[in-house]
């Protein structure tokens, strides 16, 4: 397993992800092991973890994916993962509202990578992923979030970062036992519904301190690909700190996945050991107090 794995994304991906194109060039963008290479600008934080995405930066990324993605018909929302889809074995699933890709307009063409799950908040406006997908050495300024994305269709709109909370712990040394990153989000462009995302998609609970052990449900956006695939399985204790989740099929672009229960709680999200795995297991930092803290912090629960 390593750390930091790239490779091409074939032609085709660009053609799934632009919806409206039929042939686009590919223009050589690379990919780290489930997630993607921090080759666009980064911007600094405050030294704490936090970073306040600058408007300029936001709206740059908002006119790119006016042309990156189409309006589409939205499902209704649910609070849970209702197909198994993929037992044992990742297989292609159906979207759920409140999973979605991220979009990176950094290398040129828009293009996605890394997943990320709409979280029960005061506001209604967060999104959990893994940090590796947003911090490297800095932070991304060049992405935005479509839940349910599928076809090539936005159906909940794109929503932009205002702020991107990481632990000091992943910002200084990229402990993987803090793989975790939470966005708060707001709708982009001037014509967008002014609604949280949360109130449109519905979102998971998140969950501290769970049980080491049960059944989940994994879904995620491979790179390039334009729907979900998805894997029902049982997590298990990787060490004190992680947890393992055997499923082939989950490849890049599913870091920052939700470890979803039938119920619709959120206990663990796709990264931490080996940067979230391999093509047959995956990780998932174990979702304790440090988490919570986290998420607190950038709930504005602490405050």
């Amino acid at each position: 397993m390593r750390m930091n794995v790239r490779r091409p994304l074939a032609p085709a991906g660009y053609a799934a992800v632009l919806g409206l194109v039929a042939v686009l060039v590919a223009v050589g963008l690379l990919v780290a092991r489930k997630g993607l290479a921090f080759d666009a600008p980064v911007a600094d934080g405050d030294g704490n973890g936090h970073f306040a995405q600058p408007s300029a930066a936001a709206e740059e990324t908002a006119q790119a994916m006016r042309t990156a993605v189409r309006a589409g018909t939205p499902a209704a929302a649910s609070p849970a993962p209702a197909s198994a889809g993929g037992q044992g074995t990742a297989a292609e699933a159906a979207p759920l509202p409140y999973v979605g890709t991220f979009f990176y307009t950094g290398q040129g063409a828009p293009d996605h990578g890394c997943t990320g799950t709409v979280v029960h908040s005061p506001r209604g406006d967060v999104v959990v992923t893994a940090a590796h997908c947003v911090h490297q050495g800095g932070f991304r300024t060049d992405l935005a979030f479509v839940p349910g994305y599928h076809d090539g269709t936005a159906p909940y709109g794109v929503w932009l970062p205002v702020s991107v909370d990481v632990d000091p712990a992943w910002a200084d040394s990229q402990d993987p036992d803090h793989d975790v990153a939470y966005l708060r989000v707001r709708a982009a462009g001037p014509e967008a519904v002014r609604r949280p995302v949360e109130r449109l998609t519905g979102a998971a609970t998140p969950v501290f301190g769970a049980s080491r052990e049960g059944a989940v449900r994994v879904l995620g956006y491979p790179n390039g690909e334009d729907a979900p695939v998805a894997c029902a399985g049982r997590v298990e204790p990787e060490g004190d700190t992680q947890l393992r989740f055997p499923c082939p099929g989950l490849p890049n672009g599913t870091s920052g996945s939700p470890f979803l229960t039938g119920d619709g709680r959120l206990v663990g999200v796709l990264g931490g050991k080996d940067t979230g795995g391999d093509d047959e297991v995956s990780y998932s930092p174990y979702l304790g107090g440090a988490a919570e803290r986290l998420y607190r912090r950038a709930t504005g629960l602490n405050d």
